[in-house]
């Protein structure tokens, strides 16, 4: 038998450094610039203003942690980072991770205090409103929303392709954002029209989105707060990365409204990084529901087990889990 050893303590204890890393390259558009042009060390040094001492480190720790690729003293992108982290790619997620770098790193620093009080540790500790500031300027909500649409892309586009969609006509995707969801699926299946349901100061993010696609004739928006108004009526209502923001009483409030926008045999879909049913297995479903603890008044993620239960106790008489890719997996109900 092995002898134990503290190396995995040691390396997720010291975890904020590699992740620190990562954020402050993004931060300084690194693999923006390396999209545009391998380079060398004293070239990078130059473009990206790096201090003689700290250049050489801070590379070529990216290349040991897998983000960087070098070759004959000629730094460029590995495949992962082209795609999701070059700026002038729509598949760019580093919007979300640009926020994580700007707010979330900071306010983890407050976990404990979270553990013990329960309490929110972001703006609204002071008194602030998180994401009034987001919605607030048009040009960085538009980023938000893109990178969210690349965060979720895959999974997406596992429910565009694996959801029964030909027993179905019309679909109402809730909280939208900038309508990937919605988008993946009318691309995927040409007989369905659909809705993306959220606040009006999306709407233009989400046309433009749709626009690109040439789905208007089949994809249209409706605004509305899903608290205050009714959820508009089709056969698959979805809702994504939604449930998790709220409390029991919230979660169970919009499976409810859910049901009553559904006729009989219709179906509700909740996909997020649902947590397996005995926790053990999806560390980032549990993570991110810390998350939820630190960024929400009552938010928090959830098991396969315990959506199924709200959603039989709503009324949806037919209730299973599906995977989907990496942490992400759906919840079913058929009405």
């Amino acid at each position: 038998m092995a002898a134990e050893t503290p190396e995995r303590i040691i390396q997720v204890g010291l975890g904020f450094w590699s992740s620190k890393t990562l954020l402050s390259a993004i931060e300084m558009g690194l693999f923006t610039e390396l999209g545009r042009k391998p380079g060398g060390l004293a070239d990078l040094r130059a473009r990206l203003g790096l201090h003689d001492r700290s250049a050489h480190d801070f590379l070529d720790a990216l290349v040991a942690m897998g983000f960087l690729e070098r070759e004959q003293g000629v730094y460029r992108n590995t495949p992962a980072t082209d795609l999701f982290l070059d700026r002038n790619k729509p598949s760019y997620i580093g919007g979300l991770l640009e926020m994580a770098n700007r707010r979330l790193y900071g306010f983890w620093n407050d976990l404990t205090e979270a553990l013990r009080s329960g309490k929110p540790q972001n703006e609204a500790k002071h008194g602030g409103e998180p994401f009034g500031v987001l919605y607030a300027d048009p040009e960085r909500l538009a980023a938000f929303l893109r990178a969210m649409s690349g965060l979720s892309r895959a999974a997406n586009i596992a429910i565009a392709e694996r959801f029964p969609w030909a027993r179905y006509h019309s679909f109402v995707d809730v909280g939208t954002a900038q309508g990937d969801l919605a988008v993946q699926i009318a691309k995927a299946n040409a007989h369905l029209s659909g809705i993306g349901f959220d606040l009006d100061r999306v709407g233009p993010v989400f046309a433009s989105y749709v626009a690109e696609h040439g789905l208007e004739d089949r994809v249209r928006f409706v605004g509305g707060d899903f608290f205050t108004h009714d959820i508009p009526r089709a056969d698959v209502v979805l809702m994504g990365h939604v449930l998790h923001d709220w409390s029991l009483e919230e979660k169970q409030t919009l499976i409810r409204k859910a049901h009553d926008a559904l006729p009989a045999g219709g179906a509700l879909v909740v996909y997020e990084a649902i947590i397996d049913d005995e926790r053990r297995q999806n560390a980032f479903g549990l993570l991110l529901s810390l998350n939820m603890l630190i960024e929400t008044p009552a938010g928090f993620d959830y098991t396969g087990a315990d959506c199924r239960a709200w959603m039989k106790a709503a009324g949806f008489r037919d209730t299973r889990v599906e995977h989907l890719v990496g942490p992400d997996s759906m919840v079913v109900g058929i009405k």
